[in-house]
């Protein structure tokens, strides 16, 4: 690993090494678009009206893909072998609310993922050409606004 701007990142050989795990999980992935070190997952439970934290923590990696949906993300769970996987469509909402944040599936399920590292900023929410919301965390975060509008293909979300 090395830093990025302040942010702990894989080195090209930690992302090759990433990018052939995720490939055996979905051979579709193409490319890590950017990486969380260390994420948390919780759910909302609806009866208690409660957030529940969930066994799934880990790596969140947020990628490009060859097949539809072109974009997902995956916590690669260091607790057990079930990881979480989400397709970004536009079915997915997003939410950001310091230090977290939030979404809801296309399942209508909600979750909270809560980063871990104290150096890990905030995710950016890009809209692609496409309009399909793209999920930016980690160390992409430490590029300049101007990179992401490129990086995104379209204009920036919310923030």
């Amino acid at each position: 690993m090395s830093s990025f701007g302040g942010v702990t990142c894989l080195t090209t050989k930690g992302l090759d090494i990433s990018l052939a795990a995720l490939q055996r999980q979905d051979p579709y992935i193409n490319n890590i678009v950017d990486v969380a070190s260390q994420v948390a997952l919780y759910t909302f439970n609806n009866e208690t009206n409660e957030w529940e934290k969930t066994e799934i923590e880990g790596t969140l990696f947020v990628y490009t893909r060859l097949a539809s949906p072109k974009h997902g993300f995956t916590i690669m769970n260091r607790l057990s072998m079930e990881n979480l996987t989400e397709p970004i469509t536009k079915d997915l909402d997003f939410q950001l609310q310091d230090p977290f944040l939030l979404y809801r599936n296309a399942r209508c399920e909600y979750f909270r993922i809560i980063f871990l590292s104290s150096s890990c900023p905030l995710p950016v929410i890009c809209l692609s050409s496409s309009r399909t919301p793209i999920l930016l965390v980690g160390c992409k975060m430490s590029l300049r606004v101007e990179r992401f509008w490129s990086l995104c293909g379209g204009d920036v979300g919310d923030v």
